[in-house]
C-alpha cells in the first residue's frame, strides 16, 4: 500500500523527475511526506507526532543570558506541559533548542521555523493568543508545511539534467554559454 496519498504520488513522481538518480530526490519527498501527514511518520522515520504548532525556545548562550531559560519555563507555563511535550488539545508542542542563528535579536524562538525575535514574556503570551485564534494562520501555516508554493518546473525550462558520470561538459549554474572572452565560443573581441 502506497504511504502517499494518489495526488501525492503524482507530486512524487513529478519531483523525483527532476533527477538523474532518484535517491537524490530524498529531501524534496520527506517534505512533501511531512506536509501531508504535518510530521514524518514511523514509515518514513521514527519521531513522534508534534502539535499544529511546533514552538522553539532557543536557550543557547546568547539567548539564555538574555532570558531564553526564563522565556523557556513561562512558555512551559502558560502552555501547561514541559519541554518536548505537547499540549492536551494537540495545538503546541514546547522545545528546548540550541542555537536557531538568531543570536543578535536574543531571546527569540521559532513557531513552525518562523522566528520570533527579542520576544517578552507578555508578547509569548499574545502569540499563544493569537496562534489559538487563528489570527496568525496567513503568516503561520500548521506544522510539516514547509513552502507555500511547490515549485513546478514546465518541461520547456528543466535543465536536462543528467548522472555526473554520463555528462560531457562542466556545468555552470545559470549559464548555458562559456564566459564572455572565450574564444572558442567566439565571446572574445577579436
Amino acid at each position: 500500500m502506497a504511504r502517499l496519498s494518489p495526488d501525492n504520488l503524482a507530486v512524487a513522481a513529478e519531483i523525483i523527475g527532476r533527477y538523474p538518480r532518484p535517491k537524490s530526490a530524498l529531501i524534496p519527498l520527506l517534505h512533501l511526506a511531512q506536509q501531508q501527514d504535518g510530521w514524518v511518520t514511523d514509515e518514513a522515520m521514527e519521531r513522534e507526532p508534534v502539535g499544529r504548532y511546533l514552538v522553539n525556545v532557543c536557550t543557547n548562550i546568547s539567548c539564555q543570558l538574555l532570558g531564553g531559560e526564563e522565556l523557556l519555563h513561562h512558555a512551559e507555563q502558560t502552555l501547561g506541559v514541559k519541554a518536548g511535550s505537547t499540549t492536551a488539545d494537540g495545538m503546541f508542542t514546547v522545545e528546548d533548542v540550541e542555537c536557531i542563528a538568531a543570536c543578535t535579536e536574543a531571546p527569540c524562538l521559532q513557531v513552525n521555523y518562523r522566528y520570533r525575535h527579542r520576544i517578552t514574556h507578555d508578547e509569548f503570551d499574545a502569540l499563544v493568543d493569537d496562534l489559538r485564534a487563528g489570527r496568525l494562520d496567513d503568516e503561520i501555516p500548521r506544522h510539516g508545511t514547509l513552502a507555500r508554493v511547490r515549485q513546478s518546473i514546465p518541461a520547456e525550462r528543466a535543465v536536462g539534467a543528467v548522472a555526473p558520470e554520463h555528462g560531457t561538459e562542466p556545468a555552470w549554474m545559470g549559464m548555458n554559454a562559456a564566459p564572455a572572452g572565450d574564444e572558442a565560443t567566439g565571446g572574445g573581441a577579436g
